[in-house]
C-alpha cells in the first residue's frame, strides 16, 4: 500500500518555507524557534502531542501581518488553535491555546519567572495584558491541559539560542502523522476568518 503524505504537511512544509524566516523578536527566527521548542520537548522525553504542541505553539504567528505585530496583540494562541482544532487531538491544540495564559500565570505566581523573561517577551506580556490576578491565575489552573501549556511556555522560553542545532522540520512529520485525524487529501489549514 502506497504511503499517502497528509496534504497538511505539504502546507505546513510551505508555511514554514515561506514565512518561517521572518523575525521573532529574540536572536532567532519564527522556523528556528519552533524547531527548538519541539526538539527540546522530545529531547525530555515528552509525548508526542506536546513534542507536536511545541512545534506549533506559534503557528498563528505565521498567518499575521508582520507590520501590526509590534503594535497590538493578535491572539495567535487563538489564531492557532483554530487552525489545528480539527486536524489534531485536544492535547495538542490545547496547549497551543493555552500558552501565552501560561506565561501570564507564571508572571502572577512566580516573580523569578517574570524577572527573567526577555525584553521581548516583557513586551509581549504587556500586549496580551500582563501578568494574571489571583483569580485568573487559580481559573487557569483548573484549565484541562493547564500543565502542559506551562510545561510548553517554558520549553517556549528556552527555544531561543542562536546556537542550537535541531533536527530539519521533517523530522517531526511522523509523529505529526500519528496524530492528524483527518483524512489525508482534506487536511489543509485555514486561518480564522
Amino acid at each position: 500500500m502506497k504511503h499517502i503524505r497528509h496534504a497538511f504537511l505539504d502546507e505546513l512544509a510551505e508555511r514554514f518555507a515561506s514565512f518561517g524566516a521572518e523575525p521573532y523578536g529574540e536572536s532567532v527566527s519564527q522556523a528556528e524557534h519552533a524547531l527548538q521548542c519541539a526538539t527540546l520537548a522530545e529531547r525530555a522525553g515528552c509525548a508526542d502531542s506536546l513534542v507536536i504542541a511545541a512545534l506549533l505553539h506559534d503557528i498563528g504567528h505565521l498567518y499575521e501581518n508582520p507590520d501590526e505585530i509590534e503594535s497590538r496583540d493578535l491572539r495567535h494562541e487563538e489564531v492557532g488553535a483554530h487552525l489545528l482544532r480539527r486536524m489534531l487531538p485536544e492535547s495538542v491544540w490545547q496547549p497551543v491555546l493555552l500558552h501565552v495564559a501560561a506565561k501570564r500565570y507564571l508572571c502572577a505566581v512566580d516573580p523569578a519567572y517574570h524577572a527573567g523573561l526577555s525584553p521581548a517577551s516583557r513586551h509581549s506580556l504587556a500586549l496580551q495584558g500582563g501578568p494574571f490576578d489571583e483569580r485568573a491565575a487559580m481559573a487557569f489552573l483548573k484549565a484541562p491541559y493547564a500543565e502542559d501549556a506551562i510545561t510548553l511556555r517554558r520549553l517556549d522560553d528556552l527555544g531561543k539560542d542562536p546556537a542550537m542545532r535541531t533536527p530539519e522540520l521533517s523530522h517531526f512529520f511522523p509523529a505529526l502523522e500519528r496524530l492528524l485525524r483527518v483524512d489525508p487529501h482534506q487536511a489543509r489549514l485555514r486561518p480564522a476568518s
